[in-house]
């Protein structure tokens, strides 16, 4: 359901799918992902083919998806705008909401480098989970990386920051300090955090040109009608991101909130190997997704066909509902009275009652479940009654 309602909706947003490997080359996700980062030391499954060449099971989706628009010539047919799904591998220690094996669906949006691409693709994810009744459950958090210029004067701060602090570091961020500073933001170790608490904020080191596009994916947004908080602290550590940063968060899955998340990425093409080419894109984790539908969901209930007589007739009329898109619920056995009480066990929200006489009036007695109100309806108009039982 999750990824059928997101491909969907992608597709009306101009997006095709493209299928990527399950394993790539270990270099694709190293280079991407940054050699240091927890993904790459920690979670990437990796081991050597028979060829000894070294293979990784897909950790995530965007660079795989940069290394098939670079190995398939696809810059000459910039922008692209693409979507995917699929399996993805951690190794990490199974909890709610994080699992070793996991599945996520996302969007690349290529090519394009205004505002305009960042404020599309954030509406497409905030459409998505609409469209999957969780949204009201999901704040939308977003943040400004600034251009290269911005966050090389970003780096010279924070170098002069930390470096003044290392007694208190952890080894893992002292030996990020002076390779990617920006990544120590990210440390969940508490000494650490207590000093990330004080660093300088990355808003006081944007240049105009940051600034201005920030202002207009922040414009776009809010005329979209789609509510936004600014976290200063809401960065991402590698070299070619820049501009914005979004996450999609929630409190009702506990230490895993974030369901969704993105960002632009306008170096990362160029870094694999391929021509300078903007991009940005998200990913959201369908487990997630499925555990925030379960919560929100209500209960199907049917609508359950009753024949008092002609059971033929009974069989077709679930047919032609069913094909209505109606959710109907047809008994094989029993009087009618049995068959009204398993649709009250079952929560059937209304019966369909074929008696002889309203079957020789070319109708139905259709009777609310909940109220106990009954009506007669007739056949040629029984789906546009039954709309209100949906």
């Amino acid at each position: 359901m999750i990824e059928e309602t997101a491909f969907e909706i992608t597709r009306r947003y101009g997006f095709g799918e493209i299928v990527t490997p399950i394993f790539e080359f270990t270099d694709v996700f190293t280079r991407t992902l940054g050699e240091t980062s927890d993904v790459v030391t920690k979670e990437m499954y990796t081991f050597a083919d028979r060829s000894s060449d070294s293979i990784t099971l897909r950790p995530e989706g965007t660079a795989g998806v940069a290394r098939a628009v670079i190995s398939n010539g696809l810059t000459q047919s910039l922008p692209l705008k693409l979507f995917y799904r699929g399996p993805m591998f951690r190794h990490e220690r199974p909890q709610k909401g994080r699992l070793r094996q996991f599945h996520q669906i996302g969007v690349e949006l290529i090519g394009v480098a205004t505002p305009k691409a960042d404020i599309e693709v954030i509406a497409l994810g905030a459409h998505i989970l609409e469209c999957l009744g969780v949204r009201a459950k999901i704040q939308v958090e977003i943040n400004t990386l600034g251009d290269g210029e911005s966050r090389a004067a970003y780096r010279s701060v924070l170098i002069d920051y930390f470096g003044g602090r290392k007694a208190g570091l952890s080894a893992e961020s002292l030996a990020r300090l002076e390779r990617n500073p920006m990544r120590i933001l990210d440390s969940k170790d508490e000494g650490d955090r207590a000093i990330v608490a004080d660093a300088p904020k990355l808003s006081a080191s944007l240049n105009q040109a940051s600034k201005d596009f920030f202002d207009e994916v922040m414009s776009g947004l809010s005329a979209l009608d789609i509510a936004f908080a600014v976290n200063p602290r809401l960065v991402r550590g590698l070299d070619y991101y820049c501009h914005t940063a979004f996450e999609f968060t929630t409190d009702a899955l506990g230490a895993q909130g974030t369901v969704l998340a993105g960002g632009r990425y306008d170096g990362l093409v160029e870094q694999m190997g391929g021509p300078p080419t903007p991009g940005i894109g998200w990913a959201a984790g369908t487990e997630r997704l499925a555990m925030l539908v379960e919560q929100t969901s209500m209960p199907l209930r049917p609508i359950a066909i009753i024949p008092m007589v002609n059971e033929g007739k009974a069989t077709g009329l679930a047919h032609r509902l069913r094909h209505a898109g109606l959710t109907v619920e047809l008994g094989y056995s029993g009087n009618a009275k049995k068959r009204l009480e398993r649709a009250n066990k079952i929560g059937a929200r209304a019966a369909i009652l074929l008696g002889e006489d309203e079957l020789s009036r070319g109708a139905v007695a259709v009777r609310d479940l909940d109220s106990g109100t009954q009506d007669e309806i007739a056949l040629d108009r029984l789906e546009d009654y039954l709309v209100r039982f949906r």
